[in-house]
């Protein structure tokens, strides 16, 4: 099929909010309700202080204040993508945020949410609005990733930095009032916006410009929309076309995967929610070691040695034993598993404390054996992790896990989510918290200016 980039546009300007299927509404809610409360953490980190900063400085409007809200516990406002910006880097400042799985190198929340947010308060939209401009934007956003095959980072591109441009670019478009020619040249424009690269992970320095990649991607899809709106104008075929996304950034990729299903098989149900601060690839791996240790009884003392079966993903970029800084080590298999056997991995002053903070989970990561992974995984399913631990007294025991293991959902999910928002925007005050918590939760109900005015 040819025109897929149209396809996607005339999709994301035809949806309408009653089209779309109440548990793809209530995942998209509970991807708000985590995106604020990671944003609202991240944004008390120095990394991310250096970012709001800028993003004061470039994004008044005419010398004034602004009108979207910058996600730090003073809400202060700028222009949309000054927000788009800041909140994008903020939500993915501390590898917290929620993602697609099984992983194609999309992050909803850190790239089309804040997007949608951005320019949703700017424009006024009310919350059904932007529930249905980021369904169509995350709907989109998903299908680019799958059609790339997971291929991108193969070739040195952080994928989440590319997908997050079109994703926001629909979003946003979709806010303003785009019609579909529109919604299309701003999803060329964004082609041309794609940025992020994996250096840091071979450098094994430097893991902070990771966090900016999100909020670049939020930041260009909302440039892309309001330059559509404007007249400027991009390539109509810049998914699927010569020189274009699949075409530069993937290996094989395949453009009949960004239409499969497309208005009847709803991406958005496979977004997913962390449990630890690390890489998705490091979830599976760390629940099993916890696993282990509570039914086998055993310290990290009492290690001495761990042999781990991975996907050659995690080999050729999660496999750093002796990273510098905290991006690299939330980055890293060895050190996320080895850290886990010292203390709470759920914690995030657990890896805030850095690679350095305890010369023992670095003298544990040296006795972590990363293997190829034996056998084929099925088509759209994690490939599981496999841990041998074998302790001083001459015990061993296996266990075998996938990457992400299903959490549930409906009560179980939202119970999740909202303990996790409670922990991670303690700066508020129980106050804000619990009535910030109630307007997200109600978002349908509100217009998206009003939210965060507390």
């Amino acid at each position: 099929m040819a025109g897929e980039t149209k396809a996607l546009a005339e999709f994301a300007t035809a949806l309408r909010y009653d089209d779309i299927p109440a548990s793809v509404i209530a995942i998209t809610k509970a991807c708000l309700v985590d995106t604020v409360a990671v944003a609202l953490f991240g944004s008390r980190l120095p990394w991310s202080r250096s970012v709001e900063d800028f993003a004061r400085h470039v994004g008044s409007q005419g010398g004034g204040s602004g009108i979207s809200t910058i996600l730090s516990p003073s809400f202060p406002r700028v222009s949309a993508p000054a927000a788009a910006l800041a909140n994008g880097t903020f939500a993915h400042a501390f590898e917290f945020d929620n993602l697609r799985q099984p992983s194609v190198g999309v992050h909803p929340g850190s790239t089309a949410l804040v997007a949608a947010l951005a320019v949703a308060e700017e424009a006024g939209a009310s919350g059904r609005d932007f529930l249905t401009a980021l369904v169509a934007g995350c709907e989109c956003m998903l299908r680019t990733g799958l059609a790339a095959k997971h291929t991108s980072e193969q070739i040195g591109f952080h994928a989440p930095g590319l997908t997050g441009v079109f994703g926001s670019a629909i979003a946003a478009s979709r806010i303003l009032g785009h019609d579909a020619r529109q919604t299309l040249m701003a999803i060329g424009i964004g082609g041309s916006l794609c940025s992020g690269l994996l250096a840091f992970a071979k450098a094994g320095n430097g893991g902070m410009v990771k966090r900016l990649h999100m909020g670049r991607a939020a930041e260009g899809g909302v440039t892309a929309a309001y330059l559509a709106g404007r007249g400027f104008e991009g390539p109509d075929v810049i998914l699927e076309g010569k020189f274009g996304y699949l075409d530069v950034y993937a290996r094989d990729g395949d453009p009949a995967l960004l239409v499969d299903g497309l208005g009847t098989r709803w991406e958005s149900l496979n977004i997913w929610f962390k449990m630890f601060p690390c890489h998705v690839t490091a979830q599976g791996p760390v629940r099993a070691i916890r696993q282990l240790q509570r039914e086998q009884n055993f310290v990290a003392q009492d290690v001495t040695r761990i042999a781990i079966e991975v996907s050659e993903k995690v080999l050729s970029h999660h496999a750093d034993r002796a990273p510098r800084d905290v991006g690299t080590a939330q980055y890293s298999v060895p050190f996320s598993v080895a850290l886990a056997l010292f203390r709470d991995p759920a914690d995030p002053q657990a890896f805030l404390d850095g690679p350095e903070q305890n010369p023992q989970i670095l003298e544990l990561c040296k006795k972590i054996e990363l293997r190829p992974l034996s056998g084929t995984p099925a088509a759209g399913r994690n490939p599981p992790c496999r841990i041998e631990v074998t302790l001083a007294d001459g015990r061993s025991a296996e266990i075998s896990k996938t990457d992400a293991d299903e959490d549930g959902g409906g009560d179980a999910l939202e119970r999740h989510i909202e303990q996790k928002f409670l922990k991670l925007s303690d700066a508020l005050g129980d106050h804000r918290q619990a009535e910030l918590l109630a307007r997200l939760n109600a978002i349908e109900d509100r217009n998206v200016a009003e939210i965060f005015s507390l």
